[in-house]
């Protein structure tokens, strides 16, 4: 499915909004759930999988799995959601295809757990039938400075600087849902975008 049911905007001025808007969708995830992150280095997306887990009730720890490509952090049975799924979390930076992510098998996790791919866009959207796609956008500032050769320089640390989260739902899951975001901008997907 190529064309999303709905679209969905949040804006959000602090790393702390990002973590407690995602813990608050963590909490209605449910295992087969793929979450698909999209966004620069620093817009936020470790930190957005962070309070994921913290709404699924998983150990904590939540770091980027950029040089391991996959970590799974199991549901804690003294936590907010007791039996419920874990959470498997993929950088897919470095893959270049839906091929080398079948490689990685994370079809064996899908049914049992909530699958969140950072960089995942066009590379594993054949893994299910429904998605829900979130991108993030940091509003970017840089300074023209004689120390960096008069090279544009970004600060990719500034966890408080605003976002736009996007969110968009893909297939029968999310067909209906984009009330479990709470208060929003929202509206249909246009016909022809994305």
């Amino acid at each position: 499915m190529n064309q999303p049911q709905w679209e969905r905007t949040v804006k959000v001025t602090t790393a702390d909004q990002t973590h407690a808007l995602a813990a608050a969708l963590g909490g209605v995830l449910e295992a087969g759930d793929l979450v698909v992150l999209t966004g620069e280095l620093g817009a936020g997306k470790t930190t957005f999988t962070q309070g994921l887990g913290e709404g699924l009730g998983v150990r904590a720890g939540i770091i980027s799995p950029t040089f391991v490509l996959v970590r799974i952090h199991p549901n804690l049975p003294d936590g907010p959601r007791p039996g419920g799924p874990d959470l498997v979390h993929v950088d897919a930076y470095r893959l270049d295809s839906a091929a080398e992510v079948d490689d990685i098998d994370l079809e064996n996790t899908m049914d049992s757990a909530v699958t969140v791919v950072e960089w995942g866009r066009d590379r594993v959207e054949h893994l299910s039938d429904s998605r829900l796609e979130i991108d993030l956008h940091r509003s970017v500032g840089g300074t023209n400075t004689a120390a960096t050769g008069g090279v544009l320089d970004f600060d990719t640390e500034d966890d408080d600087e605003p976002r736009t989260i996007v969110f968009r739902g893909f297939g029968p899951r999310w067909a209906g849902a984009p009330h479990l975001l709470g208060e929003a901008e929202s509206r249909p997907a246009e016909e022809g975008g994305n």
